[in-house]
């Protein structure tokens, strides 16, 4: 039987999503933690790859196992053991072909930038002292609806079949002293969000204008693109599936 977690972390303690062998991951202490419950090795295959600092609001994993489970006892037990930086909110039983990472039809991201000096924000959000010109930065996100080739904001050296991305959203919103991007896609590449939101920035600062983007999409060349913002003002928010993987 296959079962489908919802959870959320925060990324600052871990070297991202996937289980690496010297360093610890989101993915080894959940499934360390999931296989001590069920008292078999058990692993788990997520929707994605966070880097190395990087938050989860929602992200969703799914595992198999040979019998039906109380779904909110392994909810209750999993949250028990799990350290507070990591929450199941929530197990389900879907299809037996279904897949987290595959299935999924849609992933939103968020990036947070703040004006104001914030203890409260460490490893929250990013600190940035200078000004940005909003109206131009959303002037220049509503280009990137128009391209779905983004090999100029992906990863170097990256082993993907295709770098085309379907782009729904992309729009920023100012909440007093911060600042939040918000994107949504069929896809992403690695790195791809903060090499956007670097870009932005640089086009926010007038380093840049939104011909400029064009002509960086057009090239397919990560070094004309503007720099990766840092890891932690990055939320991975929600991740969509068709309705059909949990018609059992």
């Amino acid at each position: 039987m296959k079962y489908f977690l919802e959870l959320s972390y925060d990324g600052t303690s871990y070297h991202g999503w996937q289980r690496q062998p010297n360093a610890v991951s989101v993915q080894e202490v959940l499934e360390n933690s999931l296989s001590t419950v069920l008292r078999t090795k058990t692993e788990i295959v997520g929707a994605g790859r966070t880097d190395a600092g990087v938050h989860a609001k929602q992200i969703m994993a799914h595992f198999d196992y040979k019998d039906v489970l109380e779904l909110d006892q392994l909810t209750y037990k999993l949250n028990a053991i799990l350290p507070p930086e990591i929450a199941i909110q929530n197990v389900c039983k879907v299809r037996e072909d279904a897949h987290a990472r595959f299935d999924a039809i849609s992933r939103s991201y968020e990036y947070h930038i703040i004006f104001v000096k914030d203890p409260f924000s460490i490893n929250k959000a990013y600190y940035l002292k200078k000004k940005l010109d909003v109206d131009l930065m959303n002037e220049a996100a509503k280009l990137l609806l128009n391209y779905t080739n983004f090999k100029c904001f992906s990863k170097s050296k990256t082993d993907v079949k295709t770098y085309n991305c379907i782009i729904t959203k992309a729009v920023w919103e100012q909440h007093r002293d911060r600042l939040v991007f918000m994107i949504s896609a069929n896809r992403f590449l690695r790195n791809m969000v903060r090499a956007i939101v670097g870009t932005l920035i640089e086009i926010g600062e007038h380093k840049l204008n939104t011909e400029d983007l064009v002509t960086i999409i057009k090239s397919e060349d990560r070094s004309r693109a503007g720099y990766s913002v840092p890891a932690c003002g990055l939320y991975l928010t929600a991740v969509h599936y068709p309705k059909t993987i949990y018609n059992l």
